[in-house]
């Protein structure tokens, strides 16, 4: 999401200390990233999702994200949120995201939060 920033602009101290990341590979490539955080007992969080430039809009980050929700479920997660950039938003409601509060901006882009309830243990 931030290809102009250099790697340690979007590290935080917290990325070593719970979180999780999830990569898809093609062909030995990474070309698909995800990482998930936990905000309490029953709530995750995601960020850093991007995909290549070059692999965009041939479903790799759906798979990602499917991936990534049925793995909260199995391990009893209840909410799942992210910040989403606003034109993203069409792509989160696929998955059951619903927006939650108001547009906020963060470095010249604006946001909304997004999150949905991991009820049962079917697939997305």
């Amino acid at each position: 999401m931030w290809p102009e920033e250099s790697l340690s602009y979007v590290q935080l101290e917290r990325d070593t200390l719970d979180g999780r990341h999830l990569g898809l590979y093609v062909d030995r490539q990474l070309v698909s990233v995800v990482s998930w955080f936990l905000s309490d007992a029953q709530t995750a969080q995601f960020r850093k999702f991007a995909t290549l430039l070059a692999h965009q809009n041939q479903g790799y980050g759906s798979q990602l994200l499917r991936y990534l929700i049925q793995e909260l479920k199995e391990k009893g997660i209840s909410r799942l949120w992210c910040n989403a950039r606003v034109e993203q938003v069409g792509f989160y409601r696929k998955f059951g995201l619903e927006t939650s509060g108001e547009v906020f901006a963060k470095n010249s882009r604006s946001f909304i939060i997004m999150e949905v309830f991991l009820a049962d243990k079917s697939e997305v």
